[in-house]
């Protein structure tokens, strides 16, 4: 396994020398709308060659049409059970029109196949590991036992393999899955070690929203190529400048003028996007990590975070034949393009009312907990939770099974310097965002936030399903991998 400091000097083909990790520091500056800041404090030059400018090969934008996912079945069922086989390899794959990229990928594919599962309906996955070094798998999101977590010290050694067994007991809802190997995750989430895993719930069939081909996943991301075309780690983050979907950059996706579902997965390891349809047109959000929001809301820009899903409905119908909208990232610019090229029947809807959020029972426990970075450690800044960086020892929360708790959790980093937090396990409920309600970014069942500089998040969240130990972090998967990182462990 690459310990830190390799991690932290991969240059991933870049000329001049190892990229530094003060110049990850850089990564932490981009403000919410994804701009980049006027006053940096906390800079350090670029390493003389860092910034490659990339193949011209990349093209215009809407120059490749973007494609459906591809879904991965299974190699056998049986009445309760789907068992599927996934080989965890390099592969040379095409991202930038007419270039070969080395990636690591899942069965060979960028990004990583799709699969579509049922709620009450159990999935086992046999990955093996072909790579030369260790990986593993966390299903984000996902209510499974610690043994299945994927947890970051619990890895597939290279030519070995793993089952993951899941139990799909939760409601509907978009997961994904990823590395979460400590020290790499976020080089190999990057270098495409990341997919969607879609748990069907029967109970929302009857609402009558768009499905079949009219339910479209769409994972975003963002990635920096040098010459070669290959993908750049290391450096700083903001530097990514080619927005991909479903692996392509800035690709059509052809649409019937009637309504879609579209699915939305931000897997940057360091990247929010803020999203803009056209002209200010109208999106309607349904859904968030967790599943249905209780009612729909009309929406003209969403924020996705690094981790986090959201789910829109747009209807094209509005819309004549021959019309292309454009969605557009506040800091990328053009990610996809939906052109509208014939009229259809359209029986599905967005109903008034979606799913009622549970509610929790009384909080027991209030935690809380504060996320920062040492920045006078050298030669790499330290990632911190609560003062303290990672250690798979030791147990910073000791919660009891069936309890509901309170925490309060803080951005103590100074000015420019941006965080996300995911809890394993289970989604959360957001009461309040600096002692406000909090907005439409936070609401519904969430596993992951973006807060800023100063923020302070109020959650809660009932452990009432599995023990064992769980990691919460920050998903920014650079900061991760730096430490900031800690562990709670569910006890009778």
């Amino acid at each position: 396994m690459l310990d830190r400091r390799k991690l932290l000097v991969v240059g991933g083909g870049v000329a001049g020398g190892a990229i530094l990790v003060p110049d990850l520091v850089r990564g932490l500056s981009a403000d919410a709308t994804g701009h980049q800041q006027a006053q940096q404090p906390h800079h350090i030059g670029s390493v003389p060659g860092a910034r490659v400018k990339r193949p011209l090969a990349a093209g215009e934008p809407f120059s490749v049409p973007m494609p459906r996912l591809h879904e991965q079945r299974p190699v056998s069922s049986t009445y309760d059970t789907d068992c599927y086989q996934v080989d965890i390899r390099p592969a040379d794959v095409e991202i930038l029109p007419g270039v070969s990229t080395p990636a690591f990928t899942y069965n060979g594919k960028f990004s990583g196949p799709t699969f579509r599962t049922r709620v009450g309906r159990r999935t086992k996955i046999v990955y093996r590991n072909l790579l030369d070094r260790p990986a593993n798998v966390h299903l984000h999101g996902a209510h499974v036992p610690a043994s299945q977590d994927g947890h970051p010290m619990d890895v597939i050694q290279p030519g070995q393999s793993r089952t993951y067994d899941y139990p799909n007991t939760q409601q509907g809802c978009t997961l994904w899955y990823h590395d979460h190997s400590h020290h790499t995750e976020a080089e190999h989430v990057y270098r495409g070690l990341n997919g969607f895993y879609i748990i069907d719930d029967p109970s929302e069939d009857r609402l009558g929203l768009p499905r079949g081909a009219y339910d479209v996943p769409i994972l975003l991301r963002d990635a920096l190529f040098d010459a070669n075309g290959e993908l750049l780690f290391g450096g700083n983050p903001n530097d990514r400048d080619v927005a991909l979907a479903n692996g392509k950059p800035a690709p059509y996706f052809e649409v019937d003028a009637r309504k879609y579902r579209f699915r939305l997965l931000n897997a940057g390891t360091e990247r929010t996007f803020n999203l803009t349809l056209g002209t200010d047109q109208e999106m309607t959000q349904i859904a968030t990590d967790g599943g249905l929001l209780p009612a729909p809301v009309v929406r003209k820009s969403v924020r996705v975070s690094s981790a986090e899903r959201v789910e829109i409905v747009i209807d094209f119908a509005r819309y004549p034949v021959g019309t292309k909208l454009v969605l557009n990232d506040a800091k990328l610019g053009p990610v996809l393009r939906f052109d509208v090229t014939r009229t259809t029947s359209d029986y599905s809807r967005v109903p008034a009312t979606l799913r009622p959020l549970p509610v929790l029972p009384a909080a027991t426990v209030t935690r809380d907990v504060s996320m920062s970075f040492d920045l006078t450690t050298v030669p790499f800044p330290t990632g911190l939770i609560n003062g303290r960086a990672w250690d798979p020892a030791r147990s910073d929360f000791v919660v009891k099974r069936g309890t509901t708790e309170i925490w309060n959790v803080t951005n103590a980093d100074p000015q420019y310097i941006f965080h996300t937090f995911h809890m394993h396990l289970v989604q959360f409920q957001v009461l309040e965002v600096n002692g406000a309600p909090p907005g439409i970014d936070y609401q519904g069942r969430k596993d992951t936030f973006w807060f800023d500089s100063g923020d302070k998040i109020k959650l809660k969240a009932t452990f009432d399903s599995h023990l064992g130990k769980y990691a919460f972090h920050c998903h920014f998967l650079e900061h991760s991998s730096l430490g900031m990182m800690a562990q709670m462990e569910i006890v009778p």
